[in-house]
């Protein structure tokens, strides 16, 4: 018998007793009138009804593979194994992947066939099985892990999101995902509505990441790789556009001080920013060295960079 207070990844204790099956029904029966996401748009993508999401029945596979663009823990020497899904609940007009998530770049996918996706990736060495933008596929990647997981699946998971997670949905994954890694966006829905399509960002990202740290804790890291816990990324916006500070006060005065945080300098004008004046350049090393600052001063420490290069 698997000891669920000791096991990792801890889905194979819930594997084990069956609780993983009753979570991905509960999931699948969700996709009838689909409530997986905050936009519960309610659509019956079990009848592959195309959600606000874009995507029906079965998940889009845009690419999967050992990528090491990743954080250091994540990446380590063999890289992360990442599996990007096609389409998103969100509608960034500055998105740096909109081939993928807005113009839907990606195959069709069963239940069977994306979990040979994740037994490829784990054959290819990788530490762990990095799913990007899953927010909207939930249930299908659960229907994909259980078969997995009967063929031999171990990898440790992380959950690579925007921060747009509805809590009821985040915890079917309790005790499913080991690591979660949301982008916290923005501090202002306005602005987020604005630039993403979506309202109540602010309220809904506040609610998901207590959530996340609830279930996983601040990110525990051995021999240099993450085990478990929350890395946080947060893209710095030109003009102050993502509300950084209050971001940040956020992770440190409701979160923890010890939150592992990724600030993120890469920003470019992409998709449909050009139409936009304030969001059409890249941001100044100003700009993102105050972000640093600030997170330096409410005791922010773990994932901080010391040093900015152009």
């Amino acid at each position: 018998m698997i000891n669920q207070k000791t096991c990792y990844p801890s889905y194979l204790a819930l594997y084990e007793s069956g609780e993983l099956h009753r979570r991905v029904e509960e999931a699948r029966r969700r996709l009838g009138a689909c409530t997986l996401c905050p936009r519960v748009c309610r659509a019956n993508r079990l009848q592959n009804e195309i959600g606000q999401c874009n995507v029906g029945r079965w998940a889009l596979v845009s690419s999967f593979g050992p990528h090491f663009g990743e954080e250091r823990v994540l990446r380590g020497r063999h890289g992360s194994g990442t599996v990007f899904f096609a389409g998103c609940n969100l509608r960034c007009q500055y998105c740096q992947n909109y081939e993928i998530s807005q113009l839907l770049d990606g195959s069709a996918a069963s239940a069977e066939r994306l979990a040979e996706i994740f037994l490829e990736v784990q054959e290819m060495g990788c530490h762990n099985l990095n799913l990007v933008t899953p927010t909207h596929v939930i249930a299908q990647i659960l229907e994909a892990l259980e078969l997995a997981i009967s063929q031999g699946f171990w990898l440790p998971i992380v959950y690579n999101t925007s921060g747009y997670d509805s809590v009821a949905a985040l915890k079917l994954l309790d005790g499913v995902v080991d690591i979660y890694m949301p982008d916290f966006k923005y501090s202002d829905s306005q602005i987020a509505n604005k630039y993403s399509g979506i309202e109540h960002y602010g309220e809904v990202a506040r609610a998901a990441f207590k959530e996340m740290h609830r279930q996983v804790g601040d990110l525990l890291v051995e021999n240099g790789l993450a085990k478990r816990g929350l890395l946080i990324r947060h893209l710095v916006l030109p003009n102050g556009l993502a509300g950084s500070r209050e971001v940040l006060r956020f992770i440190a005065e409701e979160l923890s001080r010890d939150s592992w945080v990724n600030i993120m300098a890469q920003y470019h004008p992409a998709y449909k920013a050009s139409e936009y004046p304030e969001l059409s350049r890249r941001i100044t090393s100003k700009e993102y060295w105050e972000v640093v600052e600030y997170a330096r001063s409410l005791g922010l420490h773990r994932g901080i960079p010391l040093e900015y290069a152009d």
